[in-house]
């Protein structure tokens, strides 16, 4: 069975968003069914939202910005034309071919003292029109790299969040639980040790989610530096992940402890 997050064919692998919200929305199902109305059930609603405003986002991204295009081609045709007509202005083989008064008139200010201020001056002019071409040609880059930036920024924030909500859910109070009553101020964990393992998993399945989510910013768009961000998102709920499942491992050291509630203090 092909896995849910991904669609294959024949010719290429990527991402779908469509599978990836539809295994957000289940993963949300799954916790509400265990956990109604709780924290985390909500966090991953709110993952549902940001996963579904990622496929419109991502579809924007992969679209040229037609006006955008439009002016950086009407710049590339007049750098030419201003190129094309720099060269026939102070090439003197060209003003050779001019008759009447205008020829004799470009032929007394063709010698050496006017010809190079004229060609510094034309090559400073041909300088900052080619700066502001380029300008206009990252200026599409550069704008979609600003939204996928500030979309990305938004999962980074989820996956704290998430982390959150699993930092007091420390398996070792299990075992403390059962020798002493915590302090006043403890936060209290009505689960019982099945329960706090699957809380555990859900948190983890959120965090993985939300690093592939992050991957569909730059599936198809080619930039250092959202890739890179992609990237730190994707290192940073890894790293949550290996402590979550840290707290699995010491769960499982601790066997079953049956299915009831029992209310743990720390």
């Amino acid at each position: 069975m092909a896995d849910p997050a991904n669609s294959t064919d024949s010719t290429s692998l990527s991402l779908e968003p469509q599978q990836i919200i539809k295994t957000v929305g289940r993963l949300q199902a799954r916790i509400e069914e265990r956990f109604p109305r709780s924290g985390l059930s909500q966090v991953c609603g709110q993952l549902e939202q940001i996963s579904q405003q990622a496929q419109k986002k991502t579809e924007w991204i992969d679209q040229p910005i037609l006006w955008m295009r439009i002016l950086v081609w009407l710049g590339c045709g007049l750098f030419v034309a201003l190129c094309l007509f720099s060269i026939y202005l102070v090439v003197p083989s060209i003003h050779g071919g001019w008759s009447g008064e205008a020829g004799a008139a470009i032929s007394e200010n063709s010698d050496l003292e006017v010809l190079v201020p004229n060609i510094e001056a034309e090559l400073n002019v041909l300088i900052l029109l080619g700066g502001a071409i380029f300008f206009l040609w990252t200026a599409e880059k550069r704008y979609k790299r600003a939204r996928a930036l500030a979309a990305i920024h938004e999962l980074r924030s989820i996956a704290h969040i998430i982390d959150m909500h699993q930092l007091t859910k420390d398996p070792e109070r299990l075992l403390i639980s059962r020798q002493s009553m915590g302090t006043p101020t403890s936060p209290e964990l009505g689960m019982s040790q099945f329960e706090l393992r699957r809380y555990l998993d859900y948190c983890s399945e959120m965090l993985a989610l939300t690093g592939k989510i992050a991957a569909l910013y730059v599936r198809r768009f080619d930039d250092s530096v959202a890739l890179a961000s992609a990237n730190e998102v994707e290192a940073l709920t890894t790293g949550l992940c290996q402590k979550i499942w840290q707290k699995i491992l010491i769960l499982h050291s601790y066997g079953e402890d049956g299915p009831g509630r029992t209310p743990l203090l720390s």
